[in-house]
């Protein structure tokens, strides 16, 4: 057999057209198999083939089958990759089991477009010559990722391409000049040049080859040896995050405090267990508690725990105050909430108080009012939370400053940013991720988290507290801590140890695990 014939039924002869339907089923299977880069398997070769496969799909095809292999492999690549979208509506959301897998064909729908609309113009340019065409599709590609994380309301920058190469510590020092869409060119970039190698008549098939082969090496290489080349960093403050594990509840009584008594003595003694250094700040994550400094129950829990702590401690809650934007409606004298971050210092008093400003939409605020009139269910559940307007810096004692992003923050690379411009040091992430289940939802949560502490012009200590999920810290130099399994209670210091403890906390069952 020729070298390269195996390609001629996808690229035939002259004078002959290969089927749509297998066009479209080529353009559908790489939609789902993108996905396993993402959905727990995470066999991250995908992300660097499969958009190259839809790009072979593409050539030769009529600009309706191209525009409809697009949106078969976004539609797929949706269902496939977020499918807990539809348990969290289900769930938390108050729609039916078809209702919550409703809104996620929907959201499926909409990203196929952009996929598709992704197809039709590399077809386009595929009319002047496939070459302009693998040219130009990494462009596009992150283009239309750009677009994605920056639609008002409803924008969602979720699975971007270049997140599965950024587990890599070597392609990660990437992210410190381009940001994550620097990675997504990279690997878009090496799938257009998989499709050229198949589908262009610019060369013969074994010129074309050994180019391929020897991007191949080279990628290769940074690979297996860029993160041996990175150097650790070396310690010299050290933080502790304890994961708090409340279930979630849709209302708190009035004896919450009472009820869940024990449960806090017991976190309270293991936030201030003794260990070999000495931790700089303590951090308890965004919680489904009824947190709040205005109530005098956890203002007092809080603020005794930082004096017998020592240091600050940093915890997620609810804020009530009037209106910090002036635009924002409310009745004179009305309290709104916002889900904050608070600082506690050595002294037990309030220093430092930080507004979400990106609210998850349906889930903490209604962005389109009328979806109260269409979807009563779903906006009984929206928590009706009001938005910060500043990304607030903190400082702690020595001068060291810091970001703290809340939650679905965290996938927003040009809104953490502006924590790094107005001037923090350190980004924190406090994450209350038990909406997700035993998805694979955490994991992709934390691994886009971790691209922010690259993702700014400098190199960050990224910490990353999570309720009910794996807490990790790392920085662009390092790679994620190795972690507990969900329901856990546990101690994480950014030293070289981390203590586990059970659901129960217990001495007995404490353990220590070397961090990778």
């Amino acid at each position: 057999m020729p070298v390269g014939s195996w390609l001629t039924y996808l690229h035939p002869q002259a004078g002959t057209e290969t089927p749509a339907g297998l066009r479209l089923l080529i353009g559908a299977v790489s939609g789902a198999a993108l996905s396993i880069s993402y959905a727990g398997l995470y066999l991250r070769i995908y992300s660097w083939i499969c958009v190259g496969i839809l790009l072979f799909a593409l050539f030769g095809a009529r600009p309706r089958v191209a525009f409809a292999c697009g949106f078969l492999h976004g539609l797929l690549f949706v269902l496939t990759s977020v499918p807990w979208i539809s348990t969290v509506l289900t769930i938390h959301g108050g729609l039916s089991v078809a209702g919550g897998w409703g809104v996620l064909l929907l959201i499926a729908m909409a990203w196929g477009v952009l996929t598709g609309t992704f197809s039709w113009a590399v077809h386009r340019l595929t009319g002047r010559s496939i070459q302009l065409a693998c040219l130009g599709a990494p462009f596009i590609w992150v283009t239309f990722e750009f677009v994605r994380a920056h639609l008002p309301e409803i924008s969602f920058p979720w699975n971007l391409l270049g997140y599965p190469a950024s587990a890599n510590l070597g392609l990660l020092q990437v992210t410190t000049i381009t940001g994550i869409y620097g990675l997504s060119f990279l690997v878009a970039s090496f799938n257009a040049l998989l499709a050229w190698t198949g589908a262009s008549n610019m060369l013969e098939f074994r010129r074309r080859f050994t180019l391929a082969a020897a991007a191949t090496a080279t990628l290769l290489m940074v690979l297996f040896i860029g993160p041996r080349l990175v150097p650790l960093p070396q310690a010299h403050h050290y933080a502790r995050a304890v994961q708090l594990n409340f279930p979630e509840s849709s209302s708190y009584p009035l004896d919450w405090f009472q009820t869940h008594a024990a449960d806090l003595a017991e976190i309270g003694r293991i936030s201030l267990a003794p260990a070999s250094q000495k931790p700089d700040l303590l951090v308890w994550p965004e919680a489904p508690a009824p947190f709040s400094f205005q109530d005098s129950q956890f203002a007092k829990i809080a603020s005794t725990l930082a004096i017998q702590f020592g240091h600050p401690f940093l915890a997620g809650a609810i804020e009530w105050k009037p209106p910090v934007d002036p635009s924002d409606a409310a009745p004179p004298g009305r309290l709104m909430p916002y889900n904050s971050a608070l600082l506690f210092d050595a002294q037990g008093q309030r220093v430092f108080v930080y507004d979400k400003v990106h609210l998850v939409p349906f889930g903490e605020y209604e962005p389109f009012p009328l979806i109260h009139q269409v979807v009563t269910s779903v906006s009984e559940e929206v928590g009706g939370f009001h938005k910060g307007i500043k990304y607030v810096v903190g400082r702690l004692p020595g001068g060291n400053t810091f970001g703290v992003f809340i939650c679905y923050e965290a996938i927003y690379p040009g809104e953490v940013r502006k924590f790094a411009e107005n001037g923090a040091q350190l980004f924190i992430n406090i994450s209350n991720d038990g909406w997700f289940g035993r998805s694979a939802a955490p994991e992709q949560h934390l691994h886009m988290a971790r691209v922010r502490g690259g993702g700014s012009s400098a190199r960050r200590i990224m910490g990353i507290p999570f309720r009910s999920i794996p807490t990790a810290a790392s920085s662009s130099r390092s790679r994620p801590m190795c972690a507990p399994p969900p329901n856990f209670l546990m101690i994480f210091e950014r030293t070289r140890r981390f203590i586990l403890a059970s659901e129960t906390g217990s001495p007995g069952s404490a353990r220590w695990f070397p961090l990778f």
